[in-house]
């Protein structure tokens, strides 16, 4: 079970301070918008993984060490976090679907993309499931069901978006310092 990483895009050595002012996230209402809005933030990184368990702690690690690296430290713990709750949603979509390539054994995949105006963080998980994550009211006791719960009260602004015409969803959330600070 390889884990590939396909291209990380590097800062560059932009620190905070050589970048432009912090422009707001405007939420996509279809992935072609998100994919536009993030070109025009200038740190970027990606990631395409196998939808497997394992894959979940690469992200989270990917996640932690873009955010170091961008000068967002006291982002890293929140960043890592929603990584960790959306990459496990996408894992677990991926597995409730029939993919063609299973019957040769091979795992389906799913992408992170991770951008920065050195002030936010835009957060993105790509799976192959069309289905929108559904909201849960889970009992106290439950040992599941509670990451989108978390992911919306340590984002600024999160929301699920398809491109018409393609196969899947992407999951995104915004993480900002302000959010960040009161994790």
């Amino acid at each position: 079970m390889a884990i590939s990483i396909n291209e990380v895009v590097p800062s560059r050595g932009l620190a905070p301070a050589r970048l432009r002012p912090a422009r707001p996230f405007t939420p996509p209402q279809r992935l072609d918008q998100t994919l536009a809005g993030m070109q025009e933030w200038p740190l970027r990184s990606y990631l395409e993984l196998l939808a497997v368990p394992a894959s979940v702690r690469a992200a989270r690690s990917h996640a932690r060490n873009s955010a170091g690296e961008w000068h967002l430290a006291d982002l890293a713990d929140t960043v890592e976090l929603i990584v960790s709750e959306i990459t496990t949603n996408a894992v677990r979509a991926s597995a409730s679907i029939e993919h063609d390539d299973a019957r040769h054994g091979e795992y389906p995949r799913m992408r992170l993309w991770l951008t920065s105006d050195g002030h936010s963080v835009l957060i993105q998980v790509w799976d192959g499931n069309h289905r929108h994550p559904a909201g849960q009211d889970p009992p106290p006791d439950a040992e599941s069901g509670r990451g989108m719960l978390l992911v919306e009260s340590l984002s600024t602004q999160y929301g699920c978006c398809q491109r018409a015409g393609q196969v899947g969803k992407v999951i995104w959330a915004v993480c900002s310092q302000e959010a960040g600070a009161t994790a």
